[in-house]
């Protein structure tokens, strides 16, 4: 059982390694003609796998055929302005891109704020960008939906539901 772990472990190591290399600029990368260990840059100056560059990708932007219904929040200043002081009720999405329900959820919310044409807006605010506005609002889990009028909590929900729920949901929030 050592040995095993012991290849593992060796495995493991040389896939970084290799995938490191092929990360370098094709400047430092190694030629033909040198050798494998002088192509390499001292260590401080290797680009690592967890190097920006090489991070995970940001959530896409979502995107909406109901364009200014629906909005990603950029900071706090404009949920200030496009949620708090808004003369429209706001549902606000709390979602992350890692999220399965989140990713099923977001369509089925678009869709039912859609059906309202114009009476209501969506933020959509990721909690790994705006993990403030997430601690704030009380947001323990993901998805988490928030309905606001007038700048005051109206009502939130956590978790999928069905498009029924969601459009008795709506309603309850535009006051219908």
């Amino acid at each position: 059982m050592p040995q095993m772990a012991q290849r593992f472990l060796w495995r493991r190591i040389w896939t970084l390694s290799t995938k490191d290399v092929r990360c370098l600029p094709a400047s430092t990368a190694a030629t033909p003609s040198s050798s494998f260990s002088a192509s390499l840059k001292p260590p401080a100056a290797r680009p690592s796998f967890l190097s920006p560059s090489h991070a995970a990708p940001r959530c896409p932007p979502h995107t909406s055929s109901h364009r200014g219904v629906s909005f990603n929040v950029q900071d706090d200043k404009d949920f200030a302005e496009r949620v708090i002081n808004s003369q429209l009720p706001v549902l606000i999405d709390f979602h992350a891109c890692w999220c399965g329900p989140c990713k099923i959820l977001g369509p089925r919310l678009e869709k039912a704020i859609g059906k309202q044409k114009g009476r209501v807006a969506m933020a959509k605010v990721d909690i790994d960008e705006h993990t403030d506005l997430a601690i704030k609002y009380g947001v323990t889990a993901v998805p988490t939906v928030i309905g606001m009028r007038g700048g005051k909590v109206v009502g939130e929900f956590v978790g999928l539901k069905d498009d029924t729920d969601l459009d008795s949901f709506v309603n309850r929030i535009i006051g219908i």
